[in-house]
Order: structure tokens, then C-alpha cells, then sequence
């Protein structure tokens, strides 16, 4: 069931049920009776009271009444017909959604919702698609052949009219689908965004990521509040169709009458062609309108969201060069638009194992440059990508970010740990707590059942909780800001061999001259110029530098300073 345009969808859906696609026809003939007879037997009424006959009017009008109470019971048998139609379409298109959903084509909850909501939305759709177009097909035919029958020349006048709103209309309905399917779209992002930063309150605020996730989110409320705007706008289209086609037919009608009668019209036959108009073709226009222009539309949006793309032929393109894990382009940042800039045009790439320590003085823009990394800042001018990606659009979950403070919540030390990992098994847990350097304390704790207090571990414990939390987090760029500066150098060494040996992009805000030493490059910034290389370099060629770093005892690999006890 790919995604087709609307009349397919309703023709196909009525095909696969032949037997009861007769039912709805010929239920529907009946039904459209009294359409076909309104306006004839009007006028004879008209005529037979004005010539001094009203038995015989009476008994047109009883006629009519005969032919509505049957009508009547023929629309009951139309909705168990259209029923019997809608229910299989609703379970094949189910069944199609749950099959795309458990082959990991969408998400696992987002197919749920579709498969609780849409699917119903869907079906219910189609149900009024089909009654609607249905009784509108029937109901035109059937006063055309009944304004023929008391004029052709009351066609003449009616007809155009009514053809002009109607292509009014149906002239709109792309318009009309592209902006429900636009509104349909912004809603569920709004939502899903919405519910994702419900969820994430506590580590927002413990990264103090408000400010950028709110205009994250205010920016995705107004875009669905933009597409709601667009949808009524067009929307009011359908005014302008229903004033075409069912307004001016009657007024083109009465003002037509001195016409119709020098040619012979009688005023029965005036008065059953207003009938036909107002009482039975702008009726059907209107619910053509309504449900068209509602469920229908809806209908096509609703499938757009369900049904995958159309397949597409496939074009041999050449291979794409991979896209590095982290990249600046030309980046430069300021706080406010008379801030002094924090970064100028900084230019770099991370990629493969690389590992990069970011020094320099306090306040200098470090934590500001692992901010554009991971997305929660965005840069004034330049671009950051990772994996190809802007940084602010990328998943969370690429990416690890570990700040100063490390955030560890109240809760078993297991479920502390496997926060990013919730498949890791206890093995995996204890092999990266030795990693990092987390066993002494894990055991300490009473091993990964104990229960965790935050406000009983100290700022390095902490740390350490947050930094095996990283280890076992996906693969993607690591960025240490200041994470491990509570760690005495020995443990500070240990952690960040850790994540050396794990591979991927590692970049450190570094604060002692030993994480310097471990990189492989070094981002020296004084808050004049960027410069990149290695530390022995750096310490040849920069004054300031060496002025940081160089008076600094180095560390063993044991992790003991040389020089001290």
C-alpha cells in the first residue's frame, strides 16, 4: 500500500471488495431519490395548487414523502456497506505500519502512536471520503437529469455556476494537502520535542542548557504555530467555493425568472428549480467541501506520514568522502551582539583516534568551544559539524559531553552507570569501572546495587561516577571539560588512558600540563589567537605557553609525579 493520490486510494479500497462495492451502488441509487425527484415533484405541487387542483398537489408531495422515508432506510444501508469497506483497509494499513515499525524503519513508539491514532484517523477518513464523494456523484447526477426533465434552459443558468466553485475548490485541494500534511508534521515535531525535554529536565538543568533548549523548543512551537496560520488561510478557500457554487446558482436563478418565464417556464417549474439548488446541489457541495476538504485531506496527509516514499530508481553516484567526526569551520562566537568575540574564526578537524587537550587561561572561551561541539551553543558565523551533521541538529546521543560538576542522580550505582547504556551487563559494568578507576569505590558502596546518595560522595567521586557513565556510552566524540579536575593526578591520568584506549575523538579542556602531554595535539588559546600542535612544540615556540605549562613536573606513566614522594 504505497502512498497514491486520494481518488486511487478510494478506488482501490472500494475494489478489493467487489461484492459490496455493488451494495453501496445500488443502495445509493435509492438514496439519491429523492434528489432526482425533489424539484419535479415541487413544481407539479406549485402548478396543481395554482390551476385549482390541490388533491392532485397532495398527492405529488405524498409521493415525495413516500420516496425520502425510503430513502432514509437505503443511508442506513449505505454506512453498513461503506463500513464493511473501511475495517479491511484499516487492518491492512495496520499491519503494514507494525511491519515498518519492527523492522526499524521508524522509531518503536513513534509507530505505536501511529498504530493507536493515525491508522483510526485513516480509517475513519476513508469511511467519510467514500460517503461523501458517493452521495455528491449521485446527488449531481440526479438533479441534473431533474432540472433537464422540468427545463434545459434552468440548466443553462444553474450549471455554470455551480461548475466554477466546484473548480474553485477542487483547484485548492493541493494547496490544501500540502499545508495539513506541513501542520501534521510540525505537530508531531512540537510534541516529540516537547515530551523529549519534559523527560530530560534533570540533566538539562545540570548541564545549565535551559536557555539554549528553550529557544530550541520555542523555535519548533512557533514553526508548528506558522503552519497552522498557513492551513487556515488556505482553508478559507472553501468560503469563496461554497459562495460560487451554491450562492450564485440561486441568485443567477432569480434573477434569470423573467427570462425563464417569457420562454414558457411556469412558476412551479421556478420554484422546483430553487428547490434543487438550495435544498440539493448546494447541500452536496457543501458536504463535498467539508468532507473532501477535511477528511480527505486529511486522509492523504495521514498516509504520507504512515506509508513509506514510493521507491525511487536507483542512480550510481560516487562514493562520498567520509564526513570527519568533529569540524570548524571558520567559527567565530560572541555572547551578545556587542560582545567582544570569544572564538574568531577557528578552523579545526578531529577524526579517527584523535586526541585533543584544550588549554589555556581561565575564561578564555575553552567550555565555550565544547559548547559549539556538542550542539548547545551555535556559532555567530562559521559552521560545526559532526559526522557532517550541524552540531545543534545531531542527536544528543552521538555525542558525550562531561562537564566540571558531574551530575550523579539518586538511585542504584547500576542504574548510575548504565544511564547510556541500559543493555550493559554487569560484567561490562565492573570492566569499565576498572577502566576508569571506579572499582575502589564501587566496592566501597557495597557494589552496583548500593544505593547512591549525591550528597554523601565528593566532587572527584562524582566524577568518577560520570566518567564511567561516558566510558559506556555509544561510540561518538568524547568531551571532557574540565571532567576529571576534582582527580588527583594519578587518577586523572588513569581515566583519560581509559578513553585513549576505547579510541574515537577525545577532546579535553585540560587544566593541568599532563593532560597536554597525553594528547597527540594541543589547542593553546589566549584570547588573541588559536594555535595548534604538539606540546613539545608549543612550548619551543610560545612564550605564554610555557609560561602555563612549562614549570609543571610531569607524570610518570604509574601516574606519580616525578620529583615528589
Amino acid at each position: 500500500m504505497r502512498r497514491r493520490p486520494l481518488p486511487v486510494i478510494v478506488w482501490l479500497a472500494l475494489r478489493r471488495e467487489p461484492g459490496r462495492l455493488r451494495r453501496i451502488l445500488a443502495w445509493s441509487v435509492l438514496e439519491s431519490a429523492p434528489a432526482l425527484l425533489l424539484g419535479y415533484a415541487v413544481a407539479q405541487a406549485v402548478d396543481r395548487f395554482a390551476g385549482g387542483r390541490p388533491a392532485e398537489g397532495l398527492v405529488w408531495l405524498a409521493l415525495l414523502g413516500a420516496v425520502w422515508a425510503a430513502a432514509a432506510v437505503a443511508a442506513g444501508r449505505v454506512v453498513l456497506a461503506v463500513a464493511e469497506v473501511v475495517e479491511p483497509f484499516r487492518d491492512r494499513l495496520l499491519a503494514q505500519v507494525v511491519r515498518h515499525g519492527l523492522t526499524g524503519r521508524r522509531a518503536a513508539d513513534a509507530s505505536a502512536s501511529r498504530a493507536n491514532q493515525q491508522v483510526e484517523l485513516a480509517r475513519d477518513s476513508l469511511a467519510s471520503v467514500i460517503t461523501v464523494l458517493r452521495s455528491f456523484v449521485f446527488t449531481v447526477l440526479s438533479v441534473v437529469l431533474g432540472l433537464l426533465a422540468l427545463m434545459p434552459q434552468i440548466a443553462l443558468l444553474v450549471l455554470p455556476p455551480f461548475l466554477l466553485g466546484l473548480c474553485c475548490f477542487l483547484c485548492s485541494l493541493p494547496a490544501l494537502a500540502r499545508r495539513q500534511r506541513a501542520f501534521l508534521r510540525a505537530d508531531e515535531r512540537a510534541t516529540g520535542a516537547v515530551a523529549e525535554l519534559a523527560g530530560g529536565l534533570r540533566d538539562i538543568t545540570a548541564c545549565g542548557a535551559e536557555e539554549q533548549l528553550a529557544a530550541h523548543v520555542c523555535g519548533i512551537v512557533d514553526e508548528q504555530a506558522r503552519a497552522g496560520r498557513a492551513l487556515a488561510r488556505v482553508t478559507a478557500l472553501r468560503t469563496v467555493a461554497l459562495a460560487l457554487g451554491g450562492l450564485l446558482p440561486a441568485l443567477i436563478l432569480l434573477a434569470g425568472t423573467p427570462w425563464l418565464l417569457d420562454r414558457g417556464a411556469s412558476a412551479g417549474a421556478v420554484v422546483g428549480a430553487l428547490a434543487y439548488v438550495t435544498q440539493s446541489l448546494a447541500p452536496a457541495l457543501g458536504g463535498l467541501v467539508e468532507g473532501l476538504g477535511m477528511s480527505g485531506v486529511r486522509l492523504a496527509a495521514t498516509l504520507d506520514l504512515l506509508l513509506p516514499p514510493p521507491p525511487r530508481p536507483r542512480k550510481r553516484l560516487p562514493p562520498r568522502p567520509r564526513s570527519p567526526q568533529v569540524e570548524l569551520r571558520r567559527v567565530s562566537f560572541a555572547y551578545g551582539p556587542h560582545a567582544a568575540p570569544v572564538l574568531r574564526g577557528l578552523s579545526l578537524t578531529l577524526d579517527g583516534d584523535d586526541h585533543l587537550a584544550v588549554v589555556g587561561p581561565s575564561g578564555i572561551g575553552k567550555s565555550t568551544l565544547a559548547g559549539l561541539i556538542c550542539g548547545l551553543l551555535t556559532p555567530s558565523t562559521g559552521e560545526v559539524l559532526v559526522r557532517g551533521v550541524p552540531a545543534p541538529l545531531l542527536d544528543p546521543a552521538a555525542r558525550t559531553l562531561l562537564p566540571q560538576e558531574a551530575y550523579v542522580f539518586r538511585g542504584t550505582l547500576r542504574e548510575n552507570l548504565s544511564f547510556h547504556s541500559p543493555s550493559a551487563s554487569d560484567t561490562e559494568l565492573w570492566r569499565a569501572a576498572g577502566a576508569v578507576g571506579l572499582t575502589g569505590l564501587a566496592e566501597r558502596l557495597g557494589g552496583l546495587s548500593a544505593e547512591v546518595d549525591p550528597a554523601l560522595l565528593s566532587a572527584g567521586e562524582r566524577q568518577l561516577v560520570a566518567l564511567t557513565r561516558a566510558y559506556l556510552a555509544p561510540p561518538g566524540p568524547t568531551v571532557l571539560d574540565e571532567a576529571t579536575c576534582h582527580l588527583d593526578p594519578a587518577a586523572e591520568a588513569r581515566a583519560e588512558r581509559a578513553f585513549m584506549a576505547r579510541g574515537g575523538v577525545l577532546l579535553v579542556v585540560a587544566h593541568r600540563a599532563s593532560s597536554a602531554r597525553r594528547a597527540g595535539r594541543v589547542l593553546f588559546m589566549d584570547g588573541r589567537t588559536a594555535v595548534l600542535g604538539r606540546h613539545t612544540e608549543l612550548l619551543r615556540s610560545l612564550p605564554h605557553y610555557a609560561e602555563l605549562f612549562g614549570s609543571e613536573p610531569p607524570v610518570d606513566p604509574a601516574g606519580l609525579v616525578k620529583g615528589k614522594a
